[in-house]
């Protein structure tokens, strides 16, 4: 608990079983309440490890439904179980699970409704191995997005994120794309229904067995992130209902 509320960590599992032990053994159980591990298919003993290491909530899917049919079911767990604050933590180790006390006290703290931990502020990004066509690829997204969405964020694209029980009930997520840009959506509706983001400064770490996705996949995904920037112009706009945003 965190100034009596309850804070659940989840996990959007793929593969992570080499890493999946370091990154659970960081989190600062002093305030996490409970850890929900969603393991989406994965052709590894993700789960089996999970389990072993006694995660509250390891739940597998049979097929696998894509990062952000992933998080659908993290995030439906986490309020079924009562969360009033929900982090995702990757399972992966690429960040530091030692920034979950600072990103929680934000919110417990009602200074933000989400917080997002950043790359991108300070070199972590560069520092941590990130590629530099990834790198370049997401200052000139960030710049799009913050044009479009009249918004100052130093990155979009983090994985690392923390929210309220109250935006996650707010936001319509789960008509949200099942594929990498449901991350990219879920930012278009917290800022279409006026909730804030803060950031922290995050070092981050490329390596072998951390999730990336290749070059090809990252085209595509640069691609949805323009369309959604472009269709929350519009809606803001009053130009174009979309129904994500509803």
């Amino acid at each position: 608990m965190y100034l009596n509320k309850k804070v659940v960590v989840v996990m959007p599992a793929y593969n992570a079983s080499k890493t999946v032990e370091q990154t659970y053994k960081e989190i600062p159980f002093d305030i996490v309440d409970e850890v929900i591990l969603v393991d989406d298919a994965s052709k590894d003993d993700t789960s089996d490890v999970s389990q072993r290491l006694g995660i509250n909530h390891v739940i597998k899917h049979e097929k696998n439904k894509g990062y952000g049919g992933n998080q659908k079911t993290c995030y439906n767990k986490a309020i079924e179980v009562g969360a009033d604050i929900v982090v995702m933590l990757h399972p992966d180790y690429q960040y530091t699970p030692k920034l979950l006390t600072a990103m929680i006290s934000i919110i417990g703290q009602g200074l933000y409704p989400v917080v997002f931990a950043s790359r991108i502020l300070g070199k972590g990004a560069i520092k941590g191995g990130m590629p530099i066509y990834k790198y370049i690829a997401n200052r000139f997204l960030t710049f799009f997005q913050n044009q479009m969405m009249g918004q100052k964020l130093s990155e979009y694209h983090t994985g690392y994120r923390a929210y309220t029980r109250e935006v996650l009930e707010k936001i319509n997520y789960s008509q949200n794309s099942d594929d990498f840009i449901f991350d990219n959506q879920m930012i278009a509706q917290i800022f279409y229904h006026d909730f804030e983001i803060g950031e922290v400064t995050c070092p981050t770490k490329y390596f072998p067995e951390a999730s990336s996705i290749n070059f090809k996949r990252s085209v595509k995904y640069g691609m949805g992130v323009l369309g959604v920037s472009f269709r929350y112009f519009l809606a803001k706009t009053n130009l174009w209902k979309w129904k994500l945003l509803q």
